[in-house]
């Protein structure tokens, strides 16, 4: 596998991931830009939009008709919410050169320019989006935002990361919100379009069997050609210091079957380098089914359906998530700060540490195994504008020690505790 990236324009990238392990090409394009509570609905509107129609290809029947003459291509879209930043995803997989059963065939460019299409050169009608497209995807959104509450434990996690980050652009909803839906038509979301294509951090990724020619894809396609030079409004994320001087609980009611318990942990430490060791200290806590949580909380004490933490690397942030019996909120709470302390007191084994190591260098080197998780990776990389290779990463994991994961646990406060319950 070799990674290269090179500069199109300023601001927008080419990212090549040179790999013989797939019969596919995997091309996504990446737009970012920052999260801000003006636009937020607005640009999660806008890939379900694009992905009705292009330039030449109006419908959505005229697209799965192209997908499936290019041996069953497949294209999709999505968002998300990275650091500060608001992400907009499209994706196109289709069978490489080589495994075609005919010669002649260039499905990479063929590719290439359906995707670049959809994107920069959408269908349009008197200068505006399909006023139909844009109602029926504002009924979908709608019904995206009003489902967040389908999912228990997502919208715990989203409830708990709200209150957080109040009044500040990580506690947005990625997909926005009803009310602004109302003030979007056709007209003036063409004109946010607009205005997005020619401010936003644009990264294209192309993953595949690959020649020295793609770059020259790119540079010869006229919808790159259309692109200006930019100063990309995006948000760098860089690891803050934080620490907590006081709880903040939050108890909503909801028709439940059980409790969603989410506590949002701060770290104390503004060094990117100590995230590694960050990494480890939440694989011990509640990232694995040996981990303090897993075994006190839901184990031995059965208090809990489920019981895990997750590294936020992009905030700094540990979220514990519970699935409990409503009336053993106070119970679990009580254990779950008890691992917390017992953690800040060092009771914990050299050969805990070294078995979170191991786990976390196997995702490492799974990273490889699927073209998106490589490319997620490296959009990772780019976006926090470090260049870490994995075998450096497994290095850099491999060096930690139970006094850095002590050090850690010595930098961790709880912030808030989110409680769902009936």
């Amino acid at each position: 596998m070799k990674y290269d990236k090179i500069d199109i324009k300023n601001g927008i990238k080419l990212h090549t991931i040179q790999t013989d392990k797939f019969k596919t090409n995997l091309i996504s394009v990446i737009l970012t830009t920052k999260l801000d509570r003006e636009n937020v609905t607005r640009n999660a509107l806008i890939p379900a939009v694009l992905r009705r129609g292009t330039a030449s290809l109006n419908t959505q029947e005229e697209i799965n008709k192209k997908l499936e003459e290019m041996y069953g291509a497949s294209l999709d879209c999505g968002l998300d919410k990275t650091g500060d930043n608001q992400v907009l995803k499209f994706y196109i997989e289709s069978v490489n050169d080589e495994f075609l059963p005919q010669d002649g065939e260039n499905m990479l460019k063929t590719s290439m320019d359906n995707i670049l299409e959809m994107i920069f050169n959408p269908y349009i009608e008197n200068n505006c989006f399909k006023k139909e497209y844009v109602e029926q995807e504002k009924e979908n959104l709608k019904q995206i935002i009003e489902g967040k509450i389908d999912n228990k434990a997502r919208y715990a996690l989203d409830r708990c990361i709200e209150e957080m980050y109040k009044d500040e652009p990580y506690g947005l909803y990625k997909y926005g919100y009803v009310q602004d839906l109302s003030n979007i038509d056709e007209k003036n979301l063409y004109e946010h379009y607009s205005n997005l294509i020619n401010e936003c951090k644009i990264d294209i990724f192309v993953s595949g069997i690959l020649d020295d020619n793609v770059e020259q894809l790119i540079n010869h396609n006229e919808n790159i050609s259309k692109l200006k030079d930019r100063e990309a409004k995006y948000v760098v994320p860089r690891v803050k210091s934080k620490k907590s001087e006081r709880e903040n609980i939050v108890q909503e009611s909801m028709e439940v079957n059980q409790g969603k318990l989410i506590i949002g942990l701060d770290i104390d430490f503004d060094n990117e380098d100590l995230r590694y060791d960050a990494m480890i200290y939440n694989s011990i806590l509640g990232g694995s089914a040996n981990s303090k949580l897993f075994q006190n909380v839901r184990e031995k004490a059965s208090l809990a359906y489920t019981a895990s933490s997750n590294y936020y690397r992009f905030k700094n942030n540990i979220f514990i998530n519970c699935g409990i019996e409503i009336d053993n909120f106070d119970k679990a709470l009580k254990i779950i700060k008890e691992q917390i302390e017992e953690m800040k007191k060092g009771n914990f084994t050299d050969e805990e540490v070294e078995n979170a190591k191991q786990g976390i260098i196997a995702a490492i080197k799974s990273i490889d195994d699927e073209q998106d998780t490589e490319i997620t990776y490296y959009f990772g990389q780019e976006l926090s504008e470090k260049k870490l290779g994995i075998s450096e990463y497994i290095e850099r994991v491999t060096k930690i020690d139970k006094q850095k994961v002590l050090n850690i646990a010595n930098k961790v406060s709880v912030d808030t505790i989110y409680f769902l319950k009936q």
